[in-house]
């Protein structure tokens, strides 16, 4: 007889349990899945290439952000990480495939870059590995393939993490006919599976983080191969800010 559930993170584990069995891209298996995804390093993916997303490279350009504490989750290969320790940022990136991780290093150690990596679950790295208030919280990728309990814990992360006054920012799926899923959350639970992601609108984004201060959402931009930025337009670049007082602050 299982009578294990107490707390609120057992609620949520039990929930993560019920995508195990297809390892999509969460839970146990997604540390397997993303180190068979990245275990090709010449597949033309885009993201594969050392480019940091565009609508980062335009936060530094304007000023809206500024070098501090930086912390990348789901950080890949490190294109991003890279990028903001290039321009004076103390950064802490975290990816839960090791083979992601390696390559990231790897690309550091050429680069003489002096970003932390750390491999694992970043909720259950924070607080140990990931400690202290970052003033930039940057998510390229990652918050679309979370299934939707896991909001909790990723707000959650975002009241412990992000200093006040900092910025958080992240791209995802906003196109369902390009790689996200726009069924509604109890759907997920009812397949099992997350559909290779989840799509957001902006509406939904600022519903979510209503606790921060829009500064910016919109569509990235489509930036061609030779560019030296990433860009895809069926993704959604959000920024946001912390106010200097609120909960958690």
């Amino acid at each position: 007889m299982d009578r294990s559930i107490r707390t609120v993170e057992d609620v949520l584990k039990l929930l993560d349990d019920l995508f195990t069995p297809q390892a999509d891209r969460w839970t146990s298996g997604a540390a397997a899945w993303w180190d068979t995804f990245y275990a090709d390093r010449s597949r033309p993916v885009p993201f594969f290439e050392a480019k940091p997303d565009e609508n980062l490279v335009s936060y530094l350009d304007r000023r809206l952000v500024r070098p501090g504490r930086a912390l990348d989750l789901g950080c890949g290969p490190g294109r991003n990480a890279l990028y903001l320790d290039s321009l004076g940022f103390q950064v802490d990136a975290v990816d839960l495939s090791p083979a992601a991780v390696d390559w990231a290093e790897e690309r550091a150690r050429e680069a003489g870059a002096g970003v932390r990596f750390h491999r694992g679950d970043a909720f259950a790295l924070t607080g140990t590995e990931l400690s202290g208030r970052y003033d930039l919280i940057y998510d390229s990728g990652c918050f679309h393939h979370l299934p939707p309990h896991r909001r909790i814990s990723y707000l959650a992360l975002l009241d412990q993490l992000l200093a006040p006054g900092g910025h958080f920012a992240l791209t995802c799926f906003t196109d369902a006919e390009n790689g996200g899923s726009d069924l509604p959350d109890a759907a997920f639970y009812r397949d099992a599976r997350l559909h290779g992601g989840l799509a957001y609108t902006p509406q939904s984004l600022r519903r979510i983080f209503a606790d921060l201060t829009e500064v910016e959402i919109r569509r990235m931009r489509d930036e061609p191969a030779e560019s030296a930025c990433f860009g895809e337009p069926f993704l959604v670049a959000a920024l946001f800010r912390r106010a200097f007082r609120g909960p958690g602050g």
